[in-house]
């Protein structure tokens, strides 16, 4: 048995798990926040046998599209100083882990 964790942008989260519940995977959503910019972000897990893995990652992929957004950025230019400029990030995609499990109940 195989544990996928799926860190995906909140903007593709409804998507992702309806794919996925579709297929018959089941799957558990956190709510996250992190990485660079410090939003929020979806957290996917979801438990399947290990043939059932592969599928799971192309559902994933094919749904958590990466997208460019500008963000504000500030600088600093000695004390008291700052300047606010656009920033283009990348944001979106899909981090994936997939781990093993070496036990599971379901109580």
């Amino acid at each position: 048995m195989k544990l996928i964790i799926a860190i995906i942008n909140k903007e593709d989260s409804q998507e992702v798990s309806q794919a996925l519940t579709k297929e018959k995977y089941s799957v558990t959503k956190l709510a996250t926040q992190g990485g660079f910019l410090m939003s929020g972000n979806i957290t996917l897990m979801c438990g399947t046998q290990e043939d059932k893995v592969e599928r799971a990652l192309e559902i994933i992929k094919e749904h958590s599209k990466q997208r460019k957004e500008i963000v504000p950025s500030t600088a600093t230019y000695g004390i008291g100083v700052t300047t606010s400029f656009p920033l283009e990030v990348t944001v979106g995609g899909a981090t994936i882990f997939v781990v093993d499990v070496e036990r599971f109940e379901k109580a």
